[in-house]
C-alpha cells in the first residue's frame, strides 16, 4: 500500500549513559507526537543502548543494517532520529540504509513552516530553517557537487555550492535585519501599553500545556488551539479586566499568548524567534502553565524553567 500524501516513518532512540529508560520512552513519544503533527505515519520504532553516539552513525554498524531492512520489510521512505545529527551523519546514514534520514529539530522546523501563517512567523520559519541547512548544503545529490577533476572541469569557475551557500548567507543577513526591524516594532507597542500603565502578563509553558485553551477561556480570544505540538506561533495579546474581590475596582491588564517550549529548544530557533521571545522577556509576570496530566510534567516544568533560565534577561515573577 502506496500513500504518497504522507511519510511512512520509523523512529531511532538511543539511550546514553545520561539518559534513564523511561526518559527514553517519553523522549520517543514525544518526537511520535511531533511526526504526527508534521503529517507522518509513525510504523516503527527502534532503539539503542549506548554508552555515547557512535561519531559516525549515531548507533552501532549492527544497528544500522537492522533500521535498513526494518525499512525495506515495512515500507518506510523516512528514518527520523531523536537527537541532532551532524551532515556527516546524516550522509553516512542515507547511504548505508537507502532512505531519507532526518533529525528531531528538522522536524519540528518542518511543523513551524506549516504553522507560519503571519509575515513575521514566516519571516522567522525562513530565518531558522535557513539556519539549519547552511551547514549542511554539502553532497545534497550530484548537483551539489563539486567540480571533478579531468579535462573541461579545471579554470577559474565557482561550483554551484559556493554560489548557493553565498545566495543564502545574503538571504540570512537581509532576514536578520527584517527580523531586528520586527523587535523594534514590538517594542514600540510595549513601550505604548507602559505609558499607559497596563501590566503585562505572558502565558509560557510546554508545547501542548493548554496555554491558547486558557487564554481563549480568559479573554474570549479566537485564537487557534488544537491538542497537538506548536499550535501557536505567533504570540497574541488580549486585554482581561478583572475586579479586585473587596473594593470591587477593576484592574486591566494584558495577557500574551506565546510559542510553547520543547525540552532541547534548537538554538537556531531560539534565534530567529528572539523577536517572539523577547514578549516573555519584557512582561511584567509570566503564567507557567502546566498539564499536570501528561505523564512527565515534572521533566516539562524542567524543561520549560531551563530555557528561561538562558534567556538574555531573566523574567519577572513567576506564576506556576
Amino acid at each position: 500500500q502506496v500513500d504518497l500524501d504522507h511519510d511512512r516513518v520509523m523512529l531511532v532512540g538511543l539511550q546514553t549513559d545520561n539518559i534513564r529508560p523511561c526518559q527514553l520512552d517519553t523522549f520517543l513519544q514525544e518526537l511520535q507526537r511531533l511526526v504526527e503533527t508534521a503529517g507522518g505515519d509513525v510504523l516503527e520504532t527502534l532503539s539503542q543502548r549506548r554508552s555515547r553516539p557512535h561519531p559516525q552513525t549515531v548507533v552501532g554498524a549492527g544497528k544500522v543494517q537492522e533500521i535498513a531492512l526494518t525499512a525495506q520489510t515495512i515500507g518506510a521512505n523516512l528514518v527520523v532520529f531523536d537527537r541532532d545529527l551532524s551532515p556527516a551523519q546524516v550522509r553516512n546514514l542515507e547511504t548505508s540504509i537507502g532512505v531519507r534520514v532526518v533529525d528531531r529539530t528538522e522536524v519540528i522546523l518542518d511543523i513551524f513552516a506549516q504553522r507560519a501563517k503571519t509575515g513575521a512567523g514566516k519571516l522567522q520559519v525562513e530565518l531558522a530553517q535557513l539556519e539549519y541547512q547552511l551547514p549542511r548544503l554539502t553532497g545534497r545529490g550530484k548537483a551539489m557537487s563539486r567540480l571533478g577533476g579531468g579535462i573541461g572541469t579545471r579554470g577559474p569557475g565557482e561550483t554551484k555550492l559556493e554560489t548557493e551557500r553565498r545566495s543564502i548567507q545574503r538571504r540570512i543577513s537581509r532576514l536578520q535585519q527584517e527580523v531586528n526591524q520586527l523587535q523594534a516594532h514590538r517594542a514600540r507597542l510595549r513601550q505604548q501599553r507602559q505609558q499607559q500603565d497596563v501590566a503585562s502578563v505572558a502565558v509560557v509553558g510546554y508545547t501542548n500545556a493548554g496555554k491558547s485553551t486558557l487564554l481563549n477561556a480568559l479573554t474570549d480570544a479566537e485564537i487557534y488551539a488544537a491538542d497537538q505540538l506548536f499550535a501557536t506561533l505567533d504570540p497574541t495579546t488580549r486585554r482581561l479586566t478583572v475586579l479586585e474581590a473587596e473594593s470591587q475596582t477593576p484592574h486591566s491588564f494584558v495577557l500574551t499568548d506565546t510559542v510553547g517550549f520543547i525540552h532541547e529548544l534548537p538554538s537556531s530557533l531560539m534565534d530567529a524567534f528572539r523577536a517572539t521571545l523577547e514578549e516573555v522577556v519584557e512582561a511584567d509576570a509570566l503564567l507557567h502553565v502546566v498539564d499536570l496530566s501528561h505523564p512527565a510534567w515534572q521533566g516539562q516544568i524542567r524543561a520549560v524553567m531551563g530555557i528561561l533560565s538562558e534567556m538574555p534577561i531573566t523574567p519577572g515573577p513567576i506564576l506556576l
